[in-house]
């Protein structure tokens, strides 16, 4: 393996970021609405084994209190071998000192935890898809 990150939006595969999502599995997502909100992101980070697409992340942030990580997924194949991790710390480190958010995958909590991230207690959203977010685990009523 040849892993590279790259964090510039030049020269990108949507349909492959898209398909990376479907195979993660983190959902469906359209290419379009992937570029534009990569575009509109105060970071983004693709992950490469060689030429091939293979993982992604993406961040907002107002670039002195907070910032949200989001979208961080990986091909199957590439799990469980430390690029999570690869990917994670060069977002923190790119985000510089601010306090950080994120949506963890229900069950892999564990993962974030290694990372320095916790729980937080007063956490609260308004979701598009309510109902979607409770079927995967990410809301309670």
């Amino acid at each position: 393996m040849n892993i590279t990150l790259h964090f510039e939006l030049n020269n990108i595969d949507w349909p492959k970021i898209a398909e990376i999502f479907e195979k993660a599995p983190l959902g469906t997502r359209e290419p379009e609405k992937l570029s534009r909100a990569a575009a509109n992101s105060a970071l983004v980070c693709f992950a490469k084994d060689r030429d091939r697409f293979i993982g992604f992340a993406r961040a907002i942030s107002d670039g002195e209190y907070q910032a949200a990580i989001y979208d961080l997924c990986i091909l199957p194949e590439y799990q469980s071998h430390g690029l999570g991790k690869k990917i994670m710390t060069a977002m923190k480190e790119r985000l510089g000192p601010v306090s950080i958010i994120l949506f963890a995958v229900p069950g892999k909590e564990g993962f974030y935890k290694k990372l320095g991230f916790a729980p937080m207690l007063t956490a609260m959203g308004s979701f598009q898809d309510e109902d979607g977010m409770v079927e995967r685990g990410y809301l309670e009523r």
